[in-house]
């Protein structure tokens, strides 16, 4: 294989958006070209000197997939059309420019505006949780069955407990998309007031209950081991801290 070809495709292996058949075929091609892997060994290196510096932040999936899929038109339109150093140049280009994004307005996209667009996300599928249907996916009070239902769906599992002597008795949970992802949610009931708590996987660290309101709705919403969960709900705002209190020590 041309190596001066197989270069152009670099950057797509190395966001893992290769096919089956041309990832496996240009792992072999490493095998016996140094350049490539010194190339992928820089990748590795920028990569991580953004993620140690001030002005790296995790964009909200909505930014991250329309990069991507201008990145990956972008490329496919001209890496194979262009001189490679026009291809080269174009790509950090676009490098420059989302790191100077992200140095500007990272701080914002996981601040207020982040946060008001997720709260906006999770009120807006606790109100179709609402309308007339089934609220649950699998509808029971038994923690045990509601776990073994969600964890042959999920590719996480997490803990799930009724906490009817505490007041907030656990109706069941079901599965919804959040962000593009699947996520968890279980359903509580706490004087008459249905509370759904939305549940996902994460790479942000821990942090302290966030709570707000939005729509008539209050949220709360925390991070506790590599898991985020943001509980839902027309009730008092101290009955969702109180629940938050009870899942976190459970968990």
């Amino acid at each position: 294989m041309d190596c001066e070809h197989i270069c152009t495709i670099i950057h797509v292996y190395f966001d893992h958006e290769l096919s089956a058949a041309s990832d496996a075929k240009f792992k072999l091609h490493l095998e016996h070209c140094s350049d490539c892997v010194a190339d992928l060994d820089a990748c590795d290196l920028v990569r991580d000197s953004l993620q140690r510096s001030h002005i790296y932040a995790h964009a909200p999936a909505l930014l991250q997939r329309n990069i991507r899929a201008d990145l990956r038109s972008f490329a496919l339109t001209t890496a194979w059309s262009q001189p490679l150093w026009w291809y080269w140049l174009a790509a950090v280009a676009a490098l420059l420019f989302v790191t100077i994004l992200l140095g500007r307005v990272g701080h914002g996209l996981r601040g207020d505006d982040y946060q008001a667009e997720l709260a906006g996300e999770i009120v807006d599928a606790h109100v179709r949780s609402l309308q007339p249907g089934p609220l649950t996916g699998i509808a029971s009070d038994d923690g045990r069955i509601v776990k073994g239902w969600l964890d042959a769906k999920l590719k996480f599992a997490i803990a799930v407990r009724n906490f009817a002597n505490e007041g907030f008795a656990l109706q069941g949970g079901r599965l919804d998309v959040m962000e593009g992802r699947s996520v968890a949610v279980l359903v509580y009931e706490r004087n008459g007031h249905p509370i759904n708590v939305f549940i996902w996987r994460t790479r942000e660290p821990d942090t302290s209950p966030r709570a707000g309101s939005r729509q008539g709705f209050q949220w709360v919403d925390w991070r506790k081991g590599k898991i985020e969960f943001c509980a839902v709900s027309d009730a008092d705002l101290v009955d969702l801290e109180k629940l938050h209190q009870l899942i976190s020590s459970s968990a």
